[in-house]
């Protein structure tokens, strides 16, 4: 390959505008800032049906050959992939390589092995699906409908072992991303970080977050999000709030403000963006999964405007330790220690569960009842065997090696990780005198 690389940036845009389609948008930018021969291959869920999507998903993407002509047309050196499903899928990552172009795969969340992407549940992390075991995400009707669910956890399980062979590079935005699909089956080997990026207009010579009005979150509006979590804590600590982004959750997150300081803006442009943060105090990410980066931190942060965000998955890499508060309930007080659990539990996730084990020898059995527990794949065990984890409900396993609870209650969807964001909001406003 001499001199630039030609690119073709293939993008499967969702339904509903998130960071994927922000990242996809600032990669194509910075290729024209470099000078690079580039070109745009995009299909749009909104423009297929229920029963088109859901049959792109069974066989493993359509209209695999109009990928390739434009792989062939720009005479594509890299064909870089942000989200594929359901119309791309692996048939398009196969297309672009047998065309002749490098084929890098973007994860901007655990997409390859999850129905829903975001790999939350109960009010927490979840990480039931690994490797080609899709079922967890079936019965447990993860998309809300069966069907959905039955055709997501066929189609992913199918035809990852095309997907695997069709990739060149797996870039992720982060070390915890990129670990945690490790974790899910992915070699690790095989990924490689690159942080997410602004331009440099995106910042400001200065904050003015010390005379600011209000907090701010920036995200779709869905249940991983936890933007409820944000309303609570804003209505605890007294503090105006406001919400930018728009999706499903939208009328039970208004029902839910009802009587709050709390403004629903919908969708807000990137290019207004800047105005909404310069009056911002503080922006929120109370995400109840494992956010792989973390746009709106990001976009605060150029702004110079505080974040307080849950410490999970790349937020903690992103903002720092001391930024982030536990994702819990009533066992974590607002420092994020733990003060309920008993010497034999550990807090999981701001949960009191039986104590994990801590060496590869401590002989695990595979889920049994309450308090049993397993090795997990980093200390050796291989899933489904005895002392390895298992599939059975209700597990969980955890990251890192030695071993994961069985069989412990899940997660509780409305815990009190509020507590926390709102004594940070309160403390902003007594420093400010009112936000």
């Amino acid at each position: 390959m001499v001199g630039h690389p030609r690119v073709l940036v293939v993008h499967n845009r969702y339904r509903a505008v998130g960071g994927e389609e922000r990242s996809a948008e600032l990669q194509l930018q910075a290729l024209e800032r470099a000078g690079i021969t580039h070109a745009l291959y995009e299909r749009r869920s909104a423009d297929s049906g229920r029963a088109g999507a859901a049959l792109a998903m069974l066989r493993g993407g359509s209209d695999s050959a109009g990928l390739a002509e434009a792989v062939r047309s720009l005479r594509a050196d890299v064909a870089h992939f942000h989200n594929m499903q359901p119309l791309i899928g692996p048939r398009g990552l196969a297309a672009a390589r047998e065309a002749g172009a490098k084929v890098v795969l973007h994860l901007h969340n655990v997409r390859l092995f999850c129905a829903i992407g975001v790999g939350e549940r109960d009010g927490g992390p979840c990480e039931r699906c690994t490797g080609r075991n899709t079922l967890p995400g079936l019965r447990l009707n993860c998309r809300g409908s069966l069907p959905e669910a039955a055709v997501y956890a066929a189609g992913l399980s199918l035809h990852q072992p095309k997907l695997l062979d069709a990739v060149d590079l797996f870039v992720a935005p982060a070390e915890a991303a990129a670990d945690a699909l490790a974790r899910r089956g992915l070699e690790r080997g095989r990924i490689r970080t690159l942080a997410h990026y602004l331009p440099a207009e995106a910042f400001a010579a200065s904050s003015r977050a010390a005379d600011g009005g209000y907090a701010l979150v920036m995200a779709r509006l869905s249940e991983e999000k936890g933007v409820d979590v944000a309303i609570k804590a804003a209505r605890e600590a007294g503090v105006p709030l406001r919400v930018a982004g728009d999706g499903p959750e939208r009328r039970r997150l208004e029902e839910l403000a009802d009587g709050a300081e709390v403004s629903f803006l919908g969708h807000v442009a990137p290019a207004d963006m800047g105005e909404l943060l310069d009056g911002a105090a503080a922006v929120l990410v109370p995400s109840r999964c494992h956010e792989f980066f973390g746009y709106s931190a990001l976009e605060a942060m150029a702004r110079g405007v505080p974040v307080v965000a849950t410490a999970l998955g790349g937020l903690p890499e992103l903002v720092g330790d001391e930024r982030c508060v536990a994702l819990g309930d009533c066992c974590v007080d607002a420092c994020g220690d733990c003060t309920n659990c008993a010497p034999e539990q550990d807090c999981e996730f701001g949960r009191c569960i039986p104590r994990r084990c801590t060496g590869g020898d401590c002989g695990c059995s595979p889920a049994g009842g309450t308090g049993t527990v397993g090795c997990d794949a980093g200390a050796g065990g291989v899933p489904g065997e005895a002392g390895g984890p298992t599939t059975e409900e209700p597990v969980r396993a955890v990251e890192g090696s030695g071993c994961f609870c069985a069989s412990v209650a899940p997660a509780r969807s409305n815990g009190l990780a509020w507590l926390g964001i709102a004594l940070a909001l309160a403390l902003l406003a007594s420093q400010r005198g009112r936000i």
